[in-house]
């Protein structure tokens, strides 16, 4: 079992920054790609960005020059670095992991983004 728990969400005006972190638990080995979706009023849940093992990173469109996702080294911290943030940002943010071998999916319980014009 992997737990996560997101923070770092809050009100901002567009052209804010936020950070959100996501602290991991449990079996954190097992963890490969870690990511943060998003969701909101009315949407499906979309890929924000994720990061694999080795560091590679992968970044939706219209997040792209405007957001970062890191971690650090030993798989406990997820953070997203949100710069530019726009009202159409405004969504709850999750936290996602996936294990290695049998591809399941932890989420956290989400985090609320909400951008102001």
């Amino acid at each position: 079992q992997v737990q996560l728990v997101e923070s770092g969400g809050g009100l901002v005006q567009a052209g804010g920054s936020l950070r959100l972190s996501c602290a991991a638990s449990g079996s954190i080995s097992r963890i490969g790609v870690m990511g943060w979706y998003r969701q909101a009023p009315g949407k499906q849940r979309e890929l924000v960005a994720d990061i694999a093992g080795d560091g590679r990173r992968n970044y939706a469109d219209p997040v792209k020059g405007r957001f970062t996702i890191s971690r650090d080294n030993a798989k406990t911290t997820l953070y997203l670095q949100m710069n530019s943030l726009k009202p159409e940002d405004t969504a709850v943010y999750y936290c996602n992991a996936q294990t290695s071998y049998y591809k399941t999916n932890y989420w956290g319980q989400g985090t609320q983004v909400t951008v102001s014009s």
